[in-house]
């Protein structure tokens, strides 16, 4: 008897032992867990629709209806398993409404952040039709190594097979994650892993519209874990020369689309609006009509700084004889949208060409 209940009274405390050494880890993991900062900026990724069947935004003509960042966040309380979160609402607008005043507020608000010893990483909330633009900016201006990722939705979080959830979950198990350390600025969008640099949105409405067509995903998400394929070689983040800290504007950039037959009207009318910088996205290699390269030249003449792209999806842009006499910088491997970026960054450095194209060449 005495043996039994010894026996008993062991089971107990091991037992009760047992409980409190599971117990520990759990509240160990808790402690540990990363804090992630969540900014919010708008777009369908935080909008309601009018019922299951309005999933896209056509000019808010579908009566999508705007969400705070605190709604946002208790709609996907997974989020809380990878992280501690906090949530700001910077503004809530459509990215085809933002300006360049909203991308400073932003791009401070970042730095503020993960300058923080209690703040991780960042994930932003955005809009799609901007958001590529929107993460390049930062990817250039953001001083840090820790990871700042983007997300976005296709689809409002009241339509059928909507997006936002699983995206948002991604995305901040992806900031929350040793990994994503000095990867640049990412968009977790559709299982996948972009950077900053190579993500294009290629379709106006399908969910899978963000591709890297010459770089590739720099990974995948996989349950909410992610997987690597490749890093960023590109300068990025605390490795530019960029510092946005004191400025309330950029230099203005203009981009000209080139078609057959184009004249340099809108090039002129450009430069009369004061412009600083041009990026013409030409056909093929660069190339455009003489009409087109007669205004960029004249353009150069009173001091405009010239980039030359390809309005085509994929491919390099490299220096040629004809640009290079011309004073003309080449866009390398950056879209029309993205050139201008650079180059309002780049002036506000320097006005020199080939200090321009040294730019070019290294981000």
């Amino acid at each position: 008897m005495k043996r039994i209940l010894s026996a008993l009274l062991m089971s107990a405390a091991l037992f009760m032992f047992s409980g409190t050494v599971l117990a520990a880890p759990a509240q160990a993991e808790d402690t540990l867990k990363p804090n992630i900062a969540i900014l919010a900026t708008g777009g369908t990724i935080a909008s309601r629709g009018a019922n299951s069947l309005a999933l896209t935004d056509y000019g808010h003509s579908t009566g999508m209806k705007p969400v705070g960042i605190q709604a946002l966040i208790d709609a996907v309380p997974e989020i809380e398993k990878f992280a501690h979160i906090t949530g700001e609402q910077v503004f809530n607008v459509g990215s085809s409404k933002l300006s360049i005043e909203n991308w400073l507020t932003l791009a401070k608000r970042t730095n503020e952040l993960l300058a923080s010893k209690d703040i991780d990483g960042v994930v932003i909330t955005h809009g799609t039709d901007t958001l590529e633009e929107t993460a390049y900016f930062l990817n250039l201006v953001v001083q840090s190594d820790k990871p700042v990722v983007l997300v976005a939705s296709m689809r409002p979080s009241t339509g059928l097979s909507a997006d936002g959830p699983l995206n948002l979950v991604n995305a901040v198990a992806l900031a929350a994650s040793s990994e994503a350390k000095d990867k640049g600025v990412m968009v977790c969008m559709n299982d996948q892993i972009s950077s900053a640099f190579g993500v294009t949105k290629t379709n106006t409405t399908n969910v899978a519209t963000f591709k890297c067509p010459d770089t590739g995903f720099l990974g995948y998400m996989q349950n909410s874990k992610p997987f690597f394929v490749s890093a960023p070689l590109k300068k990025h983040t605390y490795q530019t020369e960029f510092d946005v800290s004191n400025l309330k504007t950029l230099p203005r950039v203009d981009v000209n689309y080139t078609t057959l037959g184009s004249d340099g009207l809108l090039i002129d009318a450009a430069v009369a609006a004061g412009t600083k910088g041009i990026v013409n996205a030409g056909v093929g290699h660069a190339n455009m009509p003489e009409a087109t390269m007669k205004s960029l030249k004249e353009a150069h003449q009173k001091g405009v700084a010239i980039v030359v792209g390809s309005r085509v999806g994929t491919g390099l842009v490299t220096p040629t004889g004809q640009f290079k006499q011309a004073g003309f910088v080449t866009a390398m491997m950056h879209n029309a949208q993205k050139a201008r970026i650079l180059l309002m960054l780049a002036l506000t450095k320097t006005n020199d060409t080939e200090e321009i194209q040294r730019i070019f060449d290294e981000y």
